[in-house]
């Protein structure tokens, strides 16, 4: 199967027989909107990655490049193909359900992701965690997240999708537990916060980012940072507000917490607003798009 995706690389739906996905089989997807300039740094990496696993077919970091780079272009489902296929060869690599959960929850797949994100935890219960390198490297070229920070913190946000506060903030806690740079924490911090405010659990969650510094180096999660200071009342979300009328991936991660902070405080249309406003972005396979999307369902 793998050598007919090769040569054809990109086929209609497939039929898995190691995981039964009857949700990617019919879910919509909508491929990202891409310059013409990323286009061909995303197209000429995946060549790549094509060409290092026909040398080497049995080797896992060169399928799991092969499905992430497949990914970028906004081809899941075959990314979802290639990462069930990589389980098959290699049913003890957390990071083939990892990964694949990621492309679940994307195409909105929650109870699959769900079901990968625990299958990835239960894989490195009691191993070494180890950095996870950047498929889109920041302006440092410096890799901030690690194999078991984003097993818990996707499997967090699989929960949080389906309205399972609680379980959510049992993984973004043990994702907050493993973070060990100022990206990792502000990122874990702000979603348990968020979580523990659905939850109806005010003080806690106060007392969640009390001791987020202020001077903190922050390399890409700026925007998270920024939510936990307007958290702490260093900033006033109406300022914050100005800054999501981009159509980019920032704007969808800052424009989501802001929408929640006024869910919280009772201003309900406030929120609504800034919910559709993301929703009507281009940043599809965002997890402030998909987030604010589920928002706006409810």
């Amino acid at each position: 199967m793998m050598k007919t995706l090769l040569a054809v690389f990109f086929l209609p739906l497939f039929n898995l027989t190691l995981y039964a996905q009857p949700c990617a089989e019919n879910a919509k997807t909508v491929a990202p909107v891409l310059s013409e300039k990323a286009r061909t740094i995303y197209e000429t990496k995946l060549a790549e990655a094509r060409a290092d696993f026909e040398k080497t077919p049995n080797n896992a970091d060169s399928m799991i490049w092969l499905g992430r780079r497949a990914a970028y272009l906004g081809n899941y489902r075959e990314a979802i193909e290639i990462f069930s296929e990589g389980i098959g060869k290699f049913p003890s690599d957390a990071r083939f359900y990892r990964h694949r959960g990621h492309r679940l929850l994307t195409i909105r797949c929650f109870d699959d992701a769900v079901k990968d994100f625990e299958t990835a935890a239960k894989l490195v219960k009691g191993k070494a965690d180890e950095i996870e390198p950047d498929g889109l490297p920041n302006a440092r070229n410096t890799p901030t997240s690690t194999v078991q920070t984003n097993i818990y913190y996707h499997l967090g946000l699989a929960y949080y999708l389906k309205g399972d506060f609680r379980k959510a903030l049992k993984a973004y806690r043990k994702c907050e537990e493993l973070s060990k740079n100022p990206d990792m924490l502000v990122a874990s911090k702000h979603w348990v916060y968020m979580t523990q405010r659905r939850l109806g659990k005010t003080k806690e969650a106060a007392e969640t980012i009390a001791d987020v510094r202020g001077d903190l180096d922050i390399i890409e999660n700026d925007d998270y940072y920024k939510l936990v200071r307007l958290y702490q009342g260093k900033l006033r979300a109406d300022d914050l507000v100005k800054e999501i009328g981009a159509n980019t991936l920032s704007s969808a991660s800052l424009g989501y917490g802001l929408g929640n902070w006024f869910l919280y405080n009772g201003e309900k249309e406030k929120a609504r607003e800034i919910f559709q406003q993301i929703a009507s972005s281009d940043q599809w396979a965002s997890f402030g798009f998909i987030a604010s999307e589920a928002e706006l369902k409810k």
